[in-house]
């Protein structure tokens, strides 16, 4: 019997169709790959181009850095590429149509919003300065040499900021203040008791004194004494008063005394004999002057050196009384005083006291406190020295 085989032996040939499918696939692949790869080098090229030509730019808003990679050619194109706004009252370096550069830096300083509290007048007003002294330099706020700002003009401005200026204005003026003279009295020997003659006339002095007010918007807050200087220098009046007795004064005490509760009272003047209303024994002599120690009154003031019978104080002549117990108008003699007219009262002057006028207050002051004085009421009329 024969064998009957059940397959191929070897393997077959290839037919020139499937050559030609496998060389298309593969070169297929091929140029698949080499466009994906060209594709990439182009993107990678662009790229790279466009990063060559990109430019690093410094922006400085308000003290703030920032780097800024752009292809803006100048100012107003890269600040409208990243929406930065710039405000009228901002200060820019350099401007919106300068050209940029790789490298170039760009500068804001940002404005701040102050109130200028100035003059009676609340101002806002913008600045890019740091400080409160260049802010008002720069807004040609005019200064005054004793001028007061607040805060301090160091201060670093910030926005919303207030800035007060007050008004300090400085003001000197001359003062004259006359000086009264004073009263020395000497005694003098040979001038009998009760006499007096003048040996010098008394002089006024003169201060001059210099005051310094200080204004702050117009309301006074300060006024002071810069100097004080005597300008004239007060002469002394000095008056010599007698101290020599005469045996016919001790009578006159005497016979005064003895008639001092007769209806009929006298007073032995020179040899002569006055009539007197009233003796008044153990009287208090105090002094005053028309100043502000004794009255409360200063020189220009109404009322001043006018008495309260409306005369104008006089040494030498006035004394203020108790009207109830001397009626005004009326004269007087005080022993060791001399005449004296009741012209002027007191409230410190009540019953048997008198209150003898002075031009110096000095002289006033060392009179001090007299008592056991004896007064003789004359009347409305003076007697005659002869």
């Amino acid at each position: 019997m024969g064998v009957v085989p059940l397959g191929s032996t070897h393997d077959p040939r290839p037919t020139g169709k499937l050559i030609a499918a496998r060389w298309k696939h593969e070169h297929l692949r091929v140029i698949l790959l080499s466009a994906i790869l060209s594709f990439a080098l182009t993107i990678l090229f662009l790229m790279l181009l466009h990063g060559a030509s990109a430019m690093s730019v410094t922006v400085v808003d308000g003290g703030k850095s920032t780097v800024i990679h752009t292809r803006s050619s100048d100012v107003r194109s890269l600040f409208q590429e990243h929406n930065i706004a710039v405000g009228p009252y901002d200060q820019l370096s350099p401007p919106l149509n300068a050209d940029l550069g790789d490298g170039s830096t760009i500068v804001i300083d940002r404005a701040a919003s102050v109130t200028l509290i100035a003059d009676g007048k609340n101002a806002v007003q913008y600045t890019t300065e740091e400080t409160v002294k260049d802010a008002l330099s720069s807004l040609n706020v005019q200064l005054g040499a004793h001028d007061k700002i607040y805060p301090a003009p160091d201060a670093p401005v910030y926005d919303g900021m207030k800035i007060r200026i007050v008004r300090v204005t400085k003001e000197v003026k001359e003062a004259k203040i006359p000086v009264q003279f004073t009263v020395v009295e000497k005694k003098d020997a040979t001038l009998l008791q009760g006499k007096q003659k003048v040996v010098q006339t008394g002089k006024p002095g003169l201060i001059v004194k210099k005051f310094e007010k200080v204004y702050e918007d117009g309301r006074l807050v300060s006024d002071r004494m810069l100097s004080k200087a005597i300008a004239q220098s007060a002469v002394p009046k000095i008056v010599a008063v007698g101290t020599k007795k005469k045996p016919a004064v001790a009578a006159l005490s005497y016979d005064v005394q003895a008639e001092a509760s007769a209806d009929a009272k006298t007073l032995k003047l020179n040899g002569r004999t006055v009539k007197v209303k009233s003796v008044l024994s153990n009287v208090t002599l105090t002094a005053y002057t028309a100043g502000p120690e004794s009255t409360g009154k200063d020189k220009g003031d109404p009322g001043y050196g006018i008495t309260a019978s409306g005369t104008k104080v006089s040494e030498g002549r006035t004394i203020s009384v108790d009207p109830d117990v001397i009626p005004l108008g009326w004269w007087v003699y005080i022993e060791g005083i001399g005449f004296r007219r009741a012209e002027d009262t007191g409230s410190a002057v009540k019953g048997k006291k008198i209150d003898v006028y002075y031009d110096s207050e000095k002289y006033a002051n060392k009179f001090g406190m007299k008592r056991g004085y004896t007064v003789y009421v004359i009347g409305p009329v003076k007697p005659s020295a002869d």
